[in-house]
């Protein structure tokens, strides 16, 4: 609540000049904090507002569509298994340093996402001479944000890209944990809020899935911050440094009875043939309703012979053909003599280089932003049917909640209450049951768990199948189960411990590993073949 001043003297006017100046300015403040910086509606065609890239790997074409049983306009991706680039320059370039920032998109995948991105790239002041048409994979970003999906990888992606104040070099730095990619064809709305404290928030559909701090190197990778020591890689383990906690005992003997030449299993002398074996008939014979194809060339082709079927009169009996013992464990089998294990009276534990202090750390208060001078998307993908809508970027949390509520919202709804009556007339069977839902959601969250990360996407792909095929519901849990414990199993009695390996800083981490984001590579990995061979003729039935 806002309280005026005002005159109270009796017998005057109380409504001073001044007094209308600041009614005026304080509205003025009210209404352009409601404003976004920028917005994009895609109400009206993108053409002659937003740039689609000329260079020669992007072939996929954009369209202006509605949204799938709406009136509503967005920027469709029209074609399967093409890269796409389309680029608008702001008005205006917009700090990210010392306030809040809020980037927010919705994005709908109309046909599913089983492999390919959804994510807008953020794109920093260009070098001299850029030209729009020309955008592509190397058009240096600030951040990029947004849903990127393709076998094992499940993620909503947060990665800034931030300049190493020793070196100059740029490096991306992936958020950590991030949470998964929602599975349906409804519209979802993806929300990032950058805090002068340093926090980033990410929201999907208005709820928090994920808070983390820049500087922590918990929430990051590479942290922004280079670790203040490093093991020193100078540092040479001892010729005479035994890491081996357990040996064999050099006392132990092997029992003269110890035979370990006896084989693990024996013929049972026990076992009898049972009565009716037909020894004399074959397990399979030639079909005899079989013939010779019209087409067959034995020049060509080779010598026909008719396929094989099961003989029928081997059903009837016990079984056919050769008759032979079955084989029993052996009792006197013990394998391989091993002498046992004892403490190692020289071990020394596990060897590791002393620490140094570490040459490229630095301090930072919080994190030196570019700015962003342009929104783009740069994706690779299988899939057509993705849609984008209300691109936004706000400095008030408040105005992004208001058009989340304004434009994704009842969208939302109706999709929701449409997706519900197609289940509902497909029948229970068909559909997930409400216990059913429930289950889901709380697995979903369990794959979101940190510990978790490295088998997430199988976790989820187990999780998918499930929600699509509910008849088979009970089984797909099982194997979910049986995914953790063993997850849990590797974690609490994992392999032998390794030699802690020298930590790089962030600048020499981003040399050595590919960037995730390179849409090349991800071409590479996932690329799938058009056609199959043709098949060879045979001659004969394979079995």
């Amino acid at each position: 609540m806002v309280v005026f001043p005002l005159a109270m003297m009796e017998g005057r006017r109380f409504a001073a000049p001044w007094l209308l100046a600041v009614l005026l300015a304080y509205f003025a403040v009210q209404l352009f904090a409601s404003e976004p910086v920028f917005y994009e509606s895609f109400d009206e065609t993108f053409e002659g507002r937003w740039i689609v890239s000329e260079k020669e790997d992007y072939k996929g074409v954009w369209k202006h569509s509605k949204s799938e049983g709406h009136e509503d306009y967005g920027l469709l991706v029209s074609e399967q298994a093409k890269k796409y680039a389309i680029v608008k320059e702001l008005d205006a370039a917009v700090n990210l340093k010392d306030k809040t920032v809020v980037l927010q998109y919705e994005t709908r995948l109309q046909t599913g996402l089983e492999c390919g991105g959804a994510y807008l790239k953020y794109l920093r002041p260009q070098e001299g001479g850029w030209i729009p048409k020309e955008f592509d994979n190397e058009s240096p970003y600030s951040i990029m944000f947004g849903p990127d999906k393709c076998g094992y990888t499940n993620k909503v992606h947060f990665i800034l890209k931030h300049k190493n104040p020793k070196t100059g070099e740029y490096v991306e730095h992936h958020l950590k944990y991030p949470p998964s990619v929602p599975s349906d064809k409804l519209t979802h709305v993806y929300t990032a809020i950058l805090k002068p404290d340093n926090e980033v928030r990410i929201l999907i559909d208005g709820e928090e899935k994920k808070k983390s701090n820049f500087l922590s190197a918990d929430d990051f990778e590479p942290p922004l911050i280079p670790p203040k020591t490093i093991p020193d890689p100078d540092d040479k383990k001892p010729e005479d440094w035994d890491e081996r906690a357990k040996i064999p005992d050099p006392d132990a003997v092997k029992p003269d009875d110890w035979d370990e030449d006896a084989p693990m299993e024996i013929e049972d002398e026990e076992a009898v043939k049972p009565e009716g074996w037909l020894d004399d008939e074959p397990e399979e014979i030639d079909d005899p309703e079989a013939t010779k194809p019209e087409d067959w060339d034995d020049e060509e082709d080779g010598e026909w012979e008719a396929p094989k079927i099961s003989n029928p009169k081997c059903e009837a009996a016990p079984g056919c053909g050769e008759w032979k013992r079955p084989m029993k464990r052996n009792p006197a089998y013990k394998g391989k003599w091993h002498a046992s294990l004892i403490d190692n009276p020289s071990y020394k534990g596990i060897w590791k280089p002393q620490e140094i202090p570490n040459p490229n750390y630095f301090e930072l208060d919080k994190p030196d932003f570019e700015l962003i001078a342009a929104v783009g998307i740069e994706i690779w993908t299988m899939q057509d049917g993705i849609l984008f809508d209300n691109i936004l970027i706000a400095d008030d949390e408040k105005v992004a909640e208001l058009y989340r509520e304004k434009t994704w919202k009842s969208k939302y709804d109706v999709e929701k209450e449409r997706q519900k009556a197609e289940e509902a007339a497909a029948g229970l069977s068909d559909g997930l049951s409400g216990i059913q839902k429930k289950v889901f959601d709380v697995l979903y969250k369990i794959a979101d768990l940190h510990f978790l990360e490295a088998h997430r996407g199988k976790i989820i792909d187990l999780i998918e199948k499930g929600e699509k095929q509910p008849n088979v519901t009970i089984g797909i849990l099982v194997s979910i189960v049986v995914v953790l414990l063993t997850i849990l199993f590797k974690i609490l009695f994992g392999g032998k411990k390794r030699p802690a390996a020298p930590v790089k800083d962030a600048s020499e981490t981003a040399k050595s590993a590919p960037a995730e984001t390179d849409n090349s590579q991800r071409e590479e990995e996932h690329e799938q073949e058009d056609a199959a061979a043709p098949r060879p003729r045979r001659s004969r039935r394979e079995t």
